[in-house]
């Protein structure tokens, strides 16, 4: 599910799956990929199972994962690489030691972002794992 892409962008925007158990952070993530002509969210998450369920029902271009999310970040990740195998996965997190960042490149995940990073820091990264 896209929308027609603003003028000046060439086809339509990505779309984006955000999936986080904190609801603030949800809101707020989905206020800044929203504002960006060239992404538009198409469901919010807040545990494994919705995450699923949305993944599969909207073949998002993009999700973005909490590592630490209800469920398992990586088990949830390996799920969504099944239901919507087109989808680059970037995994958010507010822990950068090795093993939780090779755990979720090994589930699928094209970029790990840290939380706390600016949105232009998160917005880029959401862009290159786009453009894989």
């Amino acid at each position: 599910m896209t929308a027609a892409a603003p003028d000046g962008f060439p086809g339509s925007p990505f779309s984006v799956l955000l999936c986080d158990d904190n609801v603030m952070l949800l809101e707020t993530l989905s206020e800044v990929v929203q504002a960006q002509p060239d992404l538009q969210v198409v469901g919010t998450a807040c545990d494994g199972e919705q995450a699923l369920q949305l993944a599969h029902h909207y073949q998002p271009d993009l999700v973005v994962l909490d590592v630490r999310f209800p469920g398992g970040g990586s088990s949830v990740a390996r799920g969504i690489a099944q239901c919507s195998p087109a989808s680059r996965i970037v995994a958010f997190s507010a822990y950068d030691d090795k093993g939780s960042i090779q755990q979720m490149i090994n589930a699928g995940a094209s970029e790990y972002v840290l939380k706390g990073v600016s949105n232009r820091e998160l917005l880029a990264a959401l862009r290159r794992a786009a453009s894989r």
